[in-house]
């Protein structure tokens, strides 16, 4: 197994003993972090690799050159695997019957399971063969890919992904993540213009909370919905801001 991170103490203890047992290397490369994150992690049998912050995509493509076997389960340090997708991972590393195996995310924001709204069951490639595909999308949201004409399957369980404990650490991810983002739009040829800024808000809203049912998951199915289209604005503010300058 392979994580990264960046001060994760609060994180890196659940991620790891979810996989005690099941996997035969923990490998964690780990962005110079201030706090416990190392200690904790090799206290668990885990190896550390340091590795200054590449990226998202690129520093998980670091992560899985450095590991040191065959499969490959790709995990954030705020995740853990659940007893049914832990059985069913263990049923896949024996058949071997695919090249890579998606699961689905069920994400906690702040102490409450969220089922709708876009959130789930949101679907991750996280188990696979080293050599078979990589990391790639748009930083800093990553996803994995086979290579091509390789086939994948589905596993019964649930990732289970404890994303924020408060509704200000959304928050200071959506600022963190639409600086990277609006870089990442602008060097793709992605532009932003007053319409976009109004318009593109809005969508994600209804998108969230009325066509993904997200009214469902009650205050936090509004506060989610709320917030993503607040970083939709902010991504597109951003972009535009770019634009001025360059």
């Amino acid at each position: 197994m392979v994580i990264i991170t960046l001060n994760e103490e609060r994180n890196i203890e659940r991620c790891i003993k979810s996989v005690q047992g099941l996997a035969t290397e923990v490998l964690v490369v780990d962005s110079l972090s201030t706090d416990r994150t190392q200690e904790i992690a090799r206290s668990l049998g885990a190896r550390v690799v340091e590795q200054p912050f590449l990226g998202h995509i690129e520093q998980k493509n670091f992560a899985i050159e450095q590991a040191s076997h065959t499969w490959i389960l790709s995990l954030d340090a705020d995740e853990a695997v659940d007893d049914q997708l832990r059985s069913s991972i263990q049923v896949a590393l024996t058949s071997g019957k695919a090249d890579g195996y998606r699961m689905n995310r069920l994400t906690n924001f702040c102490g409450q399971w969220i089922r709708h709204g876009g959130w789930y069951p949101d679907t991750k490639l996280r188990l696979f063969r080293k050599g078979e595909g990589a990391w790639t999308g748009t930083n800093p949201h990553d996803r994995y890919e086979l290579k091509s004409g390789l086939r994948s399957e589905w596993l019964k369980g649930d990732l289970l992904h404890y994303s924020f404990y408060t509704i200000e650490e959304h928050l200071r991810q959506i600022d963190k993540f639409t600086d990277i983002a609006a870089e990442a739009k602008w060097k793709k040829g992605v532009r932003s213009n007053g319409l976009k800024i109004l318009v593109k808000p809005v969508a994600k809203f209804i998108k969230c909370y009325l066509l993904k049912l997200g009214f469902l998951d009650g205050y936090f199915g509004w506060v989610i919905a709320k917030n993503s289209a607040y970083a939709t604005y902010l991504r597109y503010t951003k972009l535009r801001a770019i634009q001025s300058k360059a």
